[in-house]
């Protein structure tokens, strides 16, 4: 199995369009790297690939990728479809970028596929798609010879989804596993809190990426100045979960999903340092994993 992580950053990206905060500032400074939305492509075979969410940055992130460049026909794509974790808008506005592809598969759990409804009807005026749903802990296989099962973490509903009358889980975490090589593959970006029975997933994986939004529960406000309503964002801060993560050691940590208020975007930061020094990782996007 390949992993590319195609995207390392929360919604809006660093530098956001309409933050001045410290990272914003010194990524246009060029001191720090730009950093798009949150996103992963994987492969079982190397030939086919699946995205994993879909930001407005996908466009961008599929030509930085040489893998998934079109080819070898015209308007051939590598890009054999798409797992939503959520329904979140940084996750799924990308898939209008992808209307003009032939034939893409979309999973995602029943919320998320309701909660599309309106995407949906206009993708279906350009090309026909296929739309599964995604059960909750029954693995079902991706061309290319990967299995994925959907682990429920959160009910965290988007903004634009506060009404819907469909109740269940808004928000997955995927197992990513190759049976050719045994190699396992936990994608969490989006952790309200440290679920019952997530340890145990964490454990058996060979590289986990988990939601490291913030670093603190109070750094949004602390970094623009206003009330935040962070707590309510849907996102459990790394000082939370870094606790957790230090019962596994053998497990690859990283941390994904960094809001553009972070410190620990800054390698010079003491946040970073304290997350390095457990072992953890702050990865660029671009990064690829073998497993």
């Amino acid at each position: 199995m390949k992993a590319v992580v195609l995207g390392t950053a929360a919604g809006g990206g660093v530098p956001q369009w309409n933050c001045a905060c410290g990272p914003c500032t010194a990524v246009r400074a060029g001191s720090l790297p730009t950093r798009t939305q949150d996103a992963l492509a994987v492969s079982g075979d190397g030939v086919g690939w699946w995205l994993v969410n879909t930001s407005p940055d996908i466009g961008a992130q599929l030509t930085a990728t040489p893998a998934l460049a079109p080819g070898p026909g015209p308007r051939d794509t590598p890009v054999r479809g798409v797992l939503f974790t959520d329904a979140e808008l940084d996750h799924t506005l990308g898939l209008a970028v992808l209307r003009g592809a032939a034939g893409l598969r979309v999973h995602a759990p029943a919320t998320v596929l309701h909660a599309l409804a309106p995407t949906r009807d206009v993708l279906a005026t350009y090309g026909e798609w296929s739309w599964r749903q995604v059960e909750p802990e029954q693995t079902f296989a991706l061309a290319g010879g990967l299995e994925v099962t959907a682990f429920p973490v959160s009910g965290k509903r988007p903004r634009y989804a506060a009404d819907s009358p469909v109740a269940g889980h808004w928000v997955v975490a995927y197992r990513f596993s190759d049976p050719a090589t045994g190699g396992v593959l936990l994608y969490a970006p989006c952790l309200a809190s440290w679920p019952p029975g997530f340890d145990a997933l964490v454990a058996e994986a060979d590289v986990v990426l988990l939601d490291g939004t913030f670093y603190a529960p109070s750094e949004m406000g602390a970094a623009t100045g206003k009330p935040s309503g962070q707590a309510a964002m849907g996102h459990l801060p790394m000082i939370h979960s870094l606790p957790e993560l230090r019962r596994h050691p053998t497990t690859r940590r990283v941390y994904t999903h960094l809001n553009n208020t972070n410190p620990v975007l800054s390698p010079d930061s003491p946040e970073h340092s304290k997350i390095t020094e457990s072992g953890a990782e702050i990865v660029p996007d671009g990064t690829t994993f073998t497993l």
